[in-house]
Order: structure tokens, then sequence, then C-alpha cells
């Protein structure tokens, strides 16, 4: 496909990134510690406890002494993080990336059966673990290739140097730590202790070895390791440092807030592009906790917040929100899940900031697209291919369909995976044998270049032989003032094979099923009105906030209406 969406481009964002010099992310951090020393890297948005890039330098080479010469790991050992977003992670994730080791992010909220999974088929030999899921990794460690464990608790950093803070918070969060059995597991402290007394022998690390084995959901059958190498997510870094530099004063701090969980994606990508750029970044341990989440962004006056549409949607409707200093607020990013105009809407109206829609997945380190920052409002699209990025949107046998054609979005570009670890087969499935991921998402492109995602295609509703995607649903369902959260999926149904469900949270009592469907029948053709409603307390979320539609369906499929 001709690149047409080069026209749309913010000015002075280059077409092309240099992808040789690129190194690897120890390298990128040590040029940060040289750069910036005594900069704040990480800030634990709970305690206002900082770590600058001297200290985070100190802490992560007793952890890369710990891993290299106590346990001796051979180079390429998986080591496994399984935490919120604490001080611990960044310290342990650089630890490990400095030793040539491959970082395996676990989401903490696993089950045994999810955790022996993901430690199995990757062959984890080492684990960072928060004491609260210890008792999860006990039921399963003795059937995966687990030899060394790590226990942290919330408290740990938070005595550096505000040791007095540690007490407060250990006392606060004692009874919510099951108790475990993890015999020959070390703590934090002493980690880093024996680290300390211990020599890192720093390592030459290619910009092409394997970085993570970043899992992905598993919602089409087991879950999966994609192999993202150095050059895969420094190649994400830079294509988003040159998309925002044209909008960026060099000599301000620029503060991001992380509230998605380091462990996945969208938020390891970010924490990573601003390690490399000498950066701040405000860690949000709990932003499903909204009152505390708008204490945090009220301490400081941030740059970029990366978040998912619930995410947005329970700050705008929060009404200590609007109080917030947003004068340096320059990018609010919204990914992982379509990003609803009437969130879109009234963020841009509190914030005086457009909410800038972008799309990514694991397998792409994870940024495809993005909107051009110059946008001065939401325009339902997830923007245009990131530098040195191709995309291509294809019919089911594989051939290119003309712009506004839906199709199949596939992405080729240096951000995109080895391939998924130990399974060929499953890579081979999603490459094309041009290069190009195959994402599963039906999308279409206009004249600009701008692309709309259409759906996933496994959420695809099939009403009487006539697709039915459920976004554009939602979207018309979110705009009526008496709905908080929305989402429709496809039920068995006698007459049509499948209908449109709402699953609704209210804003207002009184709403009512009738009053929806009246609602959707002024915007959608008589196919897409949905048949069934259902009111609920709330949606069910993934910990990143992303509505589990499968679920949904689910609770559908067993007749509950």
């Amino acid at each position: 496909m001709e690149k047409i969406w080069l026209k749309s481009y913010s000015p002075g964002v280059p077409a092309e990134i240099e992808v040789n010099d690129l190194g690897a992310i120890g390298e990128k951090f040590e040029a940060s510690v040289r750069d910036h020393a005594d900069r704040v890297a990480f800030i634990s948005g709970a305690s206002g406890v900082r770590i600058t890039y001297r200290e985070l330098d100190i802490l992560s080479r007793k952890v890369a002494a710990w891993l290299q010469s106590v346990l001796k790991l051979p180079r390429g050992s998986r080591v496994a993080l399984m935490m919120p977003n604490l001080l611990q992670y960044p310290v342990c994730l650089l630890g490990a990336l400095r030793a040539g080791y491959v970082v395996v992010n676990v989401n903490p909220l696993y089950t045994a059966r999810e955790l022996e999974h993901q430690l199995a088929d990757s062959g984890t030999v080492a684990i960072f673990i928060l004491e609260n899921m210890a008792h999860v990794l006990e039921k399963a460690i003795g059937r995966t290739p687990i030899k060394h464990v790590v226990v942290t608790g919330v408290g740990d950093l938070l005595g550096f140097p505000k040791k007095h803070l540690a007490h407060f918070v250990v006392r606060r969060v004692k009874k919510m730590v099951p108790p475990f059995s993890l015999p020959g597991a070390v703590s934090f402290d002493a980690m880093l202790a024996l680290g300390a007394d211990a020599r890192f022998e720093p390592v030459a690390v290619a910009s092409d070895d394997l970085a993570f084995l970043q899992y992905t959901g598993g919602t089409t059958g087991v879950s999966k390791g994609a192999m993202l190498s150095h050059r895969n997510l420094l190649a994400n870094a830079r294509q988003a440092e040159v998309w925002s530099d044209p909008f960026l004063d060099p000599d301000d701090e620029f503060i991001l807030v992380t509230a998605i969980p380091l462990y996945h994606i969208f938020a390891l990508g970010s924490a990573v592009s601003h390690i490399a750029r000498g950066g701040v970044n405000v860690l949000v341990a709990d932003p499903r906790n909204t009152a505390g989440f708008v204490k945090v962004l009220a301490h400081y006056r941030f740059v970029s917040l990366p978040a998912v549409n619930t995410l947005f949607n329970s700050l705008i409707h929060h009404p200590d929100f609007a109080r917030v200093d947003f004068s340096k607020l320059r990018f609010a990013i919204g990914g992982g899940a379509a990003v609803q105009r009437a969130v879109a809407e009234r963020w841009q109206q509190i914030t005086g900031t457009p909410l800038c829609e972008g799309y990514g997945l694991t397998e792409c380190s994870p940024t495809v697209t993005c909107n051009p920052l110059h946008i001065t409002a939401y325009n339902g699209s997830i923007g245009l291919p990131m530098p040195s990025t191709d995309v291509s949107i294809r019919d089911e046998g594989g051939a290119e369909v003309a712009p506004g054609e839906a199709g199949e979005l596939c992405v080729r570009g240096p951000q995109v995976m080895k391939g998924y670890w130990n399974r060929p087969d499953e890579t081979a499935k999603v490459m094309t044998p041009d290069g190009y991921l195959r994402t599963g998402d039906v999308a279409t492109i206009d004249a600009d270049g701008f692309l709309r995602i259409v759906d996933r295609k496994k959420d695809m509703i099939l009403v009487s032989g006539f697709n039915v995607y459920p976004n554009e649903v939602e979207q018309v369902v979110a705009m009526h003032p008496h709905v908080l959260e929305v989402a429709a999926v496809g039920v068995p149904d006698e007459d049509s094979g499948e209908a449109v469900k709402l699953y609704v949270v209210k804003k207002d009592p009184a709403l009512t099923a009738g009053a929806l469907i009246a609602h959707c029948r002024e915007s959608l053709t008589a196919y897409k009105v949905p048949k069934l409603v259902e009111f609920l307390d709330e949606l069910p979320k993934s910990n990143v906030g992303k509505v589990l539609r499968r679920e949904l369906r689910e609770r559908g499929a067993g007749g509950k209406s």
C-alpha cells in the first residue's frame, strides 16, 4: 500500500526512523544515568517516594549482580516479575535486562493454573513476586522450572530514603497477605544485600537479543509468549519520541503518569520510552481507586497520561478531577480498547486537551498507529501508522482492499515481534509470506491515511447474515446521558442466529431497557439495534481495565436477560 498517511503527519515528524543504532535497553538506561544522574526517574504515586537515575543505577546493579554472580544464571535465562506498579518493578526489570536475561512479565492477578502455564511454557527459573501473591505461586511452583524466588512487600523501597514510611505502609497491608510457604525464598532486602557484595560483570547485549517474553491474553486459545527483542522495544520508543518531540519543550520536565500495570505491554512500552529519554515516571499501583488516583494527579503537573477508556471514564466522573492542574498536559493517549466519543468529548471539556486514540498490540511492542498530536478534537480514528511502519488492509484471501473498504489490518515494521516462543506453527498463522503480521482486527483506511478499527474479528456479531460490530453499537449507547458504561455482545437467537445484547451500568437508576432500545433505533439500522438489555452494577474487566466481552458472551449464552 502506498504510504498515503505521510501527508497527514504533524510537521516535523519524519517518515522513517534509524533502527541500526538502537543498541539495548540497558545501554539506553545507562546513557540516561550519565546525562541525568540526579533527575528523578520513578515516583511512587501513593507515597511520593522518589528514586533518581543514579539511585536506580545502583539498585538495578545489585539485582543484576545477584542474578549473575550469586545465582550464576546462564545468560538468556528467563526471569519473571509478578507485582503491580511498585518501585521494585523498574529496579528488577533493569537489573535483569542489564545482565542479559529475558524478562517474563506476569499478571499479579493470575490464578495458579494461569501462572503455572506461563512459567512452565517460558522455562522461567527465577521470579520476583509481591508477597500478596506468593500463596498462588506456592500452589503452582512444583510444576514449574522455578528454582529461585524473591519475595517483596509493598513497603520495600518506600524506606528509600524515608524509612518511616515503610513501617506505616506495611502495617496497613499486612492483613492483605495470605499465608504462604516457599522454602528457600529470599526477601527483597536480603537479595539487595547479597547483590551489593557480589560482582556485576557488564555484558554485551545485542539489539536483536530477546528482552521479553510478553504473553498474550489467551482469549483465542492457549496464552502465547511474544518474543520481543531490545530492538523491537527501542524502535517503538524512538517512534514515540519523534512523534511527540515537535510538541515538547526540551527544557521542561517530562512527567508521565503510569496507571496501567507495568506488566502490560502498553505501560511497558511507555516506560522503556520514558527511561530512554530521561523522563519522570509516576507509578499508580491501584488506578481503580479513583479518589486515590485523582489525588496522585493533583500532586504533579504531568505532561502525558496513557490509559484505557474505562480509566478515562472513571476520572471524568469523579467530582474532584476538574480541580486537577492540566496546564502541562500535552498528550492523553487512549489505547488497549476503543475510546468512546462521549468519554473523549467530556475529557476535552474538562482538561482542555484532546484525547488521542492510538492502536497497538503485544506483538508490536505495542504501538502501530496514533493520532497526530496536532489534532484539536477526537476524530473517531486510531490515527496514522507510526514512522517506518507499513500497514495493509486485506480480504480473507490475502488481497489488499481499496481505501474505505473493511478488511484485516496487517502490519510490518521494526516493532513487530520475532515470533511466538516455541510455537512456529502459531507464528506461521499470523505472519504473511511478505512479512506482515495479521492482527485479527477489522479496519478501514481513508484517503488521508487515517485508520479506523471496525472491530475484532472474533467479537463480530452475525445477525441474519449481516455483520454487526460491537464498537459501533457501544459508541451509540454511550452517548445516552444516563449510561455510565456499556458492552455489546452477540447471544444465540432462534430467529436470527445471533442477536445483539447490551450490558449496561446506569448513571440514572430510572433508565429503562425500552428507553435504551428507542435511543439505538434513532442511530442504528434495524438489524444492529439491541434485542436484549441487562443492567449490571459493574462490567467485568481485566486488570488493565479492558471490558471482558468473552465473560459477557458466556453469561448471555447461559440465557440470562
